[in-house]
């Protein structure tokens, strides 16, 4: 047993400090650690560094454009995005190739993020990386404390290089004095490298998603319009998504629709998918406007194939459609396995037959099947952060 004043010191970790943020860009999809970092931003100062990429830009549009957000961006300085929240986006030089274009952007990135410390007056900062991408800046900033919290394995996707994310994954962790990963195989993974490892799975926007469940929420016009049964999917359709079964799917319910809510990655694709007819793509949507859409869903759809990448995610989008009320078919990978709420699918055939026993056993938005994940929620999950985050200080000496 702790002694009951380090028990204290830990109840009182992650409250009143300055916490600099390595991540994906602020102004994407809400992801788990826009959700994580939203509620401690309640009660600390929080400086967002925008993702400065795990792979080089390539010369398409949707690269060309994101370059220029990110110039555009940079003019702005710091934003103050939300009480306690400041976002900076940072310059880097887009290209990876050679070692003295990665220490130029390492001392460009650090720089950058001293700057932005010192106007916002940051007193012992925490470190907090959602991303390998920085760790040549992790650790360098005067912190005191350095967490890696890592929620994919970022060297299986396809459109990185795989040794180099690996390599700066590896030089993250020797660095973190605490890692969090969001799923179990990759605290197993993780643990291997750096023994302070934790696991805390993904939380739920409840109070969000349970809105499906309300007769009052008004079902978006463009999905009202489709006929059913609807059996839906909202996310980012990449190379990662089995799209056969999908096809599959839609083929064995002609009178229905399968609908796609979400961006499609530049590298994927859904030709084949868009020449089936009572496929709709509706593109990406709100987050405020998710609960609508999902209150016209009758089936949802968490298809991936399965690979490195996929055993490893937990992927956020099953504990919204439950939330939401939704029956779930799932490929059987184990985070969902271990939600224990959907239907498992192990084949195409099986993913078809797992929707029609959804819809015969009573489809749409339920609220008795949302309050079976109420206990999952982000503020849970953020105190479970806060006494690991705590307990390790209090294991190193720290002040806090």
């Amino acid at each position: 047993m702790r002694r009951s004043e380090d028990m204290d010191l830990a109840r009182r970790a992650l409250r009143g400090r300055d916490l600099v943020v390595f991540s994906n860009d602020w102004d994407g999809d809400p992801l788990s650690k826009v959700h994580i970092m939203r509620i401690l931003s309640r009660d600390n100062r929080v400086l967002w560094v925008n993702s400065i990429g795990n792979r080089a830009p390539k010369a398409n549009a949707h690269d060309l454009q994101r370059i220029w957000r990110k110039l555009s961006s940079f003019t702005e300085g710091i934003r103050e995005v939300e009480p306690n929240l400041f976002v900076l986006a940072p310059l880097a030089i887009p290209f990876y190739g050679s070692e003295v274009v990665r220490t130029t952007n390492r001392e460009l990135l650090r720089l950058q993020v001293k700057r932005a410390m010192k106007q916002l007056n940051f007193k012992r900062p925490i470190s907090w990386s959602f991303l390998p991408a920085s760790a040549p800046v992790s650790g360098t900033l005067g912190e005191e404390f350095v967490v890696y919290h890592c929620v994919d394995e970022f060297s299986a996707f396809s459109d990185t290089n795989g040794k180099h994310i690996a390599e700066l994954e590896e030089r993250l962790l020797r660095k973190a004095n605490l890692v969090i990963t969001s799923a179990e195989r990759l605290r197993e993974n993780k643990a291997k490298v750096n023994p302070n490892t934790v696991l805390v799975r993904h939380g739920v926007d409840y109070q969000h998603f349970v809105k499906a469940c309300d007769e009052a929420t008004q079902v978006p016009e463009d999905i009202a319009k489709l006929p059913g049964p609807i059996i839906g999917f909202f996310g980012l359709m990449a190379d990662w998504v089995d799209q056969e079964a999908m096809i599959a799917t839609a083929k064995a319910h002609p009178e229905g629709s399968v609908v796609v809510i979400g961006k499609v990655a530049p590298d994927c694709d859904v030709s084949a998918m868009k020449a089936v007819p009572n496929i709709h793509f509706l593109g990406r949507k709100p987050y405020a406007s998710l609960p609508g859409y999902c209150r016209a869903f009758d089936v949802a759809l968490m298809p991936f194939k399965v690979n490195e990448l996929t055993l490893n995610a937990n992927p956020l989008k099953v504990r919204e459609y439950l939330a939401a009320g939704l029956p779930v078919v799932s490929t059987d990978i184990p985070e969902v396995r271990k939600v224990g709420l959907c239907k498992l699918a192990t084949s195409t055939e099986d993913f078809v037959r797992k929707v029609d026993e959804c819809l015969a056993e009573g489809a749409g938005p339920s609220r008795e099947r949302a309050e079976r994940i109420f206990h999952e929620s982000w503020d849970a999950r953020v105190e479970e952060i806060r006494g690991h985050v705590g307990e390790a200080m209090v294991r190193l000496g720290r002040g806090l």
